[in-house]
């Protein structure tokens, strides 16, 4: 099957190039495709999950700003323009490479339990956990910090005004953007998800009860009124002023918890980010409370042990040994991942290279190790323990780069929206362990260091990752995908270090995934039915599931610049920059374009 996608050069009076990808309704690829050449840049590279948020960030890298001032002029977008994912009532995680300085950063907005909250909170009166209050209600959602993240990042590396940075978003939300396929569908497809929330239901859809068509004019009059104030006051606007006091008045009118003293006290952390190596890689990944950064490196780790290249991409060995390596780390996770402020993370036992080679030499060539016979593997303790998140990586014409993932959760987080805020609240609670042993959504198990206490940031699978090679080489990627982030974003690690595949090729090649329990191997569709067979063989239970991912991916080699979006998902767009006309390169001041 042909992709439905396609790659356009813009003409010369625009900067760049650019892709963009459409997919058939309901935001994915079924069939196999090919990946289209990567999108090249001399001056920069954006990549986002939708392509109003891409323009925006484009502009400002083209009128001199640099990365960080672009990743937050993307991350403001994306509220507007992918309301299921992107966000300012959820959080995140903001991996930073300062070029000039040579050295990287991290900034964590992952929302926090609100002081009320406690451990068994969601468990009904048998001590079973209710899911519909951890992922449905008011009680479901934890302190918002993306509004603080995104100020944070561009007040200590940007070099725009706030109000620059949020222009397009404000111009979108009050003027309105055309209605693609992906907001249709995705809409469509979950009215159900908003019935506690008339604001929602007012904003979303239509009086009667359909959802937007396509091609008319979607317009959020209150989500821009918000969006203005917090432009024209800071974040303190959204924390401590009239959107909070909004925000509390709901939750007390409808069961929830969060305080004005919880909102007003939110303040991101600025982390040290984990780093190893993958043969002659750099690999600086997401520290806790992110497990993303520390469990990609162990798989690297353990894998580093085998010939992958000599394997081949996708063969028996490749997937077989990729498989048992992710059982060990998801086990792993299980136990020892958590809010590094409120418990010790033994970050650097589990990303030693020691430890991978103990754990390496459990691992049979030759037949699959059933998963009730692998447990964390560290020292014993005493205690067991949506898809729809959003990701963009962005590379300036300097080499700062941004790898940014945020999320609401669920797709359109809580199905909540705050009354004449626009805002959709996250359902962010969930990925707490309600109950040791019980999985969450993802299907993860989690313990003590996971489990609810007021003020501890719920556990996460982002992974926004750099890689570096010498220094010439960088690369910026990440994926939404829940609990199938982590081994996404392993699989394009792999797919360029192992297989010398293209950052293109990287991104559209199959993939697979294993997190321990459920002791079943996902694969994409597409995969050669003799490799499933033959993965069988060694007793491995394999279902085939849909698309994995939606990676976007940057990267810069000896100064010029690539990227690709992940043809899985619809309306996606990478841009790369030339170096012409630095000051408004693409053609009309940012924002204007938007509203075609």
């Amino acid at each position: 099957m042909t992709p439905r996608q396609f790659q356009r050069v813009i003409p010369a009076i625009l900067a760049g190039q650019c892709a963009l990808l459409l997919t058939a309704p309901g935001g994915a690829i079924s069939g196999p495709f090919t990946p289209a050449p990567p999108v090249t840049g001399e001056a920069g590279m954006v990549a986002t999950q939708e392509a109003h948020a891409t323009r925006a960030a484009a502009n400002v890298l083209s009128e001199g700003g640099n990365a960080i001032d672009a990743a937050v002029c993307a991350g403001f977008t994306l509220a507007v323009t992918l309301p299921r994912a992107g966000n300012i009532g959820g959080g995140g995680f903001m991996l930073i490479h300062l070029a000039a300085e040579n050295r990287q950063t991290s900034i964590d907005y992952r929302e926090k339990a609100p002081v009320a909250a406690h451990k068994d909170m969601f468990l009904n009166a048998k001590g079973d956990a209710d899911t519909n209050l951890s992922r449905s209600s008011r009680l479901a959602t934890g302190v918002p910090g993306t509004v603080r993240g995104l100020t944070l990042a561009l007040r200590e590396h940007g070099t725009i005004s706030l109000s620059r940075a949020m222009q397009p978003a404000i111009e979108l939300a009050e003027n309105g953007f055309v209605v693609g396929a992906d907001l249709h569908e995705s809409l469509k497809a979950r009215p159900g998800h908003f019935k506690d929330s008339p604001a929602a239901l007012k904003v979303y859809y239509k009086a009667d009860g359909s959802a937007p068509a396509i091609g008319s004019k979607f317009i959020q009059k209150d989500l821009a009124k918000t969006l203005r104030l917090i432009a024209r006051k800071g974040a303190d606007a959204f924390y401590c002023g009239a959107i909070a006091e909004a925000i509390v008045a709901d939750m007390k009118a409808n069961g929830g918890i969060i305080t004005k003293e919880d909102l007003t006290n939110y303040r991101p952390v600025v982390r040290k980010p984990v780093s190893g190596t993958y043969r002659d890689w750099k690999v600086v990944a997401m520290p806790p409370p992110s497990s993303g950064g520390i469990h990609l490196l162990q798989m690297l780790n353990i894998l580093e042990r085998f010939p992958l290249e000599k394997y081949g991409h996708n063969s028996t060995d490749t997937i077989h040994l990729s498989v048992e390596a992710m059982r060990r780390a998801y086990a792993d996770r299980s136990r020892y991942l958590g809010d590094p402020d409120f418990s010790e993370i033994p970050s650097q036992a589990l990303i030693s290279k020691s430890y991978a080679k103990t754990l390496a030499e459990k691992i049979s060539l030759s037949k699959a190790t059933p998963s009730r016979e692998v447990s964390p593997g560290l020292e014993p303790e005493n205690d067991l323990e949506s898809n729809e998140t959003t990701h963009f990586s962005i590379i300036d014409r300097w080499g700062n780069a941004v790898t940014n993932t945020y999320t609401l959760n669920f797709s359109y987080g809580s199905g909540i929206m705050v009354p004449g805020t626009g805002i959709l609240l996250n359902n962010e609670m969930d990925d707490f362990s309600a109950k040791p042993g019980t999985p969450n959504a993802y299907g993860l198990l989690g313990g003590r260091r996971n489990a609810i206490e007021p003020g501890k940031r719920m556990l996460s699978s982002m992974t926004p990752t750099l890689l570096f090679k010498g220094d010439k080489h960088l690369v910026a990627t990440g994926s939404p995908g829940g609990s199938r982030i982590i081994t996404t974003v392993l699989q394009i690690v792999c797919n360029l270090v192992d297989h010398g595949m293209n950052i293109s090729e990287a991104t559209a090649a199959r993939r697979f995934h294993h997190q321990w329990f459920p002791d079943e191997v996902y694969t994409e569709p597409g995969l050669d039915p003799g490799t499933i067979a033959s993965l069988q063989t060694r007793s491995h239970t394999v279902k085939i599931r849909s698309l994995m991912g939606a990676t976007q991916s940057v990267s810069m080699i000896n100064g010029r610049f690539y990227g690709s979006s992940d043809p899985r998902r619809q309306g996606a767009l990478t841009i790369g920059l030339n170096g012409q006309d630095e000051k408004n390169g693409l053609g009309r001041p940012a924002g204007q374009d938007q509203r075609e």
